[in-house]
């Protein structure tokens, strides 16, 4: 697999047949969730974003769409060109993590390191959903806060190296405060992400059969 280039390649050729692929664009709405307002990002029972996601290495960088749908036991990531072309799509379970790209399926229990052995570099998918909603994890390290005391940088010690965050700017989004442009940096790689919209999720109730009619029946 092309780390980088790959991308660069695929956001190019789909610049150029712009009218056909518009019609690859697809619905992300996640089934039996709802939408729901929360007073603290942290009361989500689940969520779902859309943004932009930069990622550079020493080698290449490209930009593409986000979307993320979080439950409090799985991750669903989509990227997207500017067209609506789907690039990859990434899912995580407890026990393991799927990766699509080309129509091939790549499967490992690690999510983190089936996107790098893929493409050349990795996000954060275990950690990144808590700094989305503006939370760190038992790994990090705040190094400094902004006026209002939330998290301004980061230092996140999982793995050989770490990662270092920062929380650049905030926003309000389902009656929550979340971070709205997040940078990311470890070794040679730089993610820039930033949420255009953040939605706060909660499961509908499952609706009970209604026992079929006598009348019916008749």
């Amino acid at each position: 697999m092309n780390n980088l280039n790959y991308f660069t390649k695929i956001s190019a050729s789909c610049a150029a047949l712009a009218l056909m692929t518009l019609a690859g664009c697809a619905s992300h709405k996640p089934i039996d969730y709802a939408p729901t307002q929360v007073e603290s990002a942290n009361q989500a029972e689940a969520w779902e974003l859309q943004g932009k996601l930069a990622v550079r290495t020493a080698d290449d960088k490209f930009s593409t769409n986000l979307y993320w749908f979080h439950t409090q036991t799985n991750d669903d990531l989509t990227l997207t060109t500017m067209l609506g072309t789907t690039v990859m799509t990434l899912n995580k379970t407890p026990s393991q993590a799927s990766l699509e790209i080309e129509d091939k399926v790549y499967q490992d229990s690690d999510a983190e390191e089936l996107l790098r052995r893929l493409t050349g570099w990795s996000i954060p998918v275990d950690t990144l959903p808590l700094w989305i909603t503006g939370q760190i994890s038992a790994q990090d390290e705040v190094v400094a806060v902004d006026e209002q005391g939330r998290p301004k940088e980061v230092l996140n010690h999982t793995g050989s190296s770490p990662w270092h965050v920062s929380f650049n700017s905030w926003q309000q989004q389902s009656g929550a405060e979340l971070p709205r442009l997040l940078q990311l940096q470890r070794d040679e790689i730089r993610l820039k992400l930033q949420v255009s919209q953040w939605q706060a999720l909660t499961p509908t109730p499952i609706k009970a059969s209604q026992p079929e009619s006598t009348d019916d029946k008749q």
